[in-house]
């Protein structure tokens, strides 16, 4: 790849600015609706849920062990992207519920509207070299090294925390957080695709 083609470090900064900012807005309508979701962000969710704690204060805890394994393995620019994506995140989603509530909010509403919003977010932050840590480093490393789809390690992993919340929280609630999930993750599968990039 070209330096011509590299983003420059403006267009890093919009594109992980405009990703966190969708993935913090898509979280808020997920907590709304008192739903959960997969990955570190739902280990995270539920925790807070059980516990009162910061969803925050969780989220950026439970990802430094991650850190690590990105600094190593993906590399120091994507780790300090994903360090600072995550800061923003947990301060975003802090901020976030302060400035937009809900009256109604259908369950069915905010888990599509969730899965879509953040599925796009994702996607902003993948492709400027980034991500929200956690679970997310070790499905994009398994998709650099085997070819395996990030969307399906994901998958995956959130069947094992699904099936965990059913002993935590209503079956209705998680069935549907798990659509939630589902649209979140087919739509990394079927857009996530670094060879289709024009810049990294």
């Amino acid at each position: 790849m070209s330096p011509a083609n590299k983003h420059s470090l403006l267009e890093d900064a919009q594109g992980m600015g405009l990703g966190v900012f969708l993935c913090a807005l898509g979280l808020a309508i997920l907590t709304s609706a008192g739903l959960i979701t997969g990955q570190t962000a739902g280990v995270a969710v539920i925790i807070a849920y059980l516990t009162g704690w910061s969803f925050g204060v969780v989220f950026f805890v439970i990802n430094i062990p991650f850190y690590v394994l990105a600094w190593y393995r993906l590399g120091r620019a994507f780790t300090i992207k994903s360090l600072i994506s995550v800061t923003a995140l947990s301060v975003m989603t802090t901020l976030i519920p302060r400035g937009m509530t809900f009256e109604v909010l259908n369950p069915a509403f905010a888990a599509v509207t969730f899965g879509a919003i953040t599925g796009l977010g994702l996607l902003a932050l993948f492709r400027h070299n980034g991500s929200l840590g956690g679970l997310g480093v070790v499905a994009l490393l398994v998709q650099d090294t085997t070819r395996f789809k990030a969307g399906y390690v994901q998958l995956a992993v959130d069947a094992v925390i699904f099936t965990a919340a059913l002993f935590l929280f209503p079956a209705t609630i998680v069935m549907w957080s798990l659509l939630g999930a589902v649209v979140l993750n087919l739509i990394i599968t079927f857009n996530h695709r670094r060879d289709r990039y024009i810049a990294t």
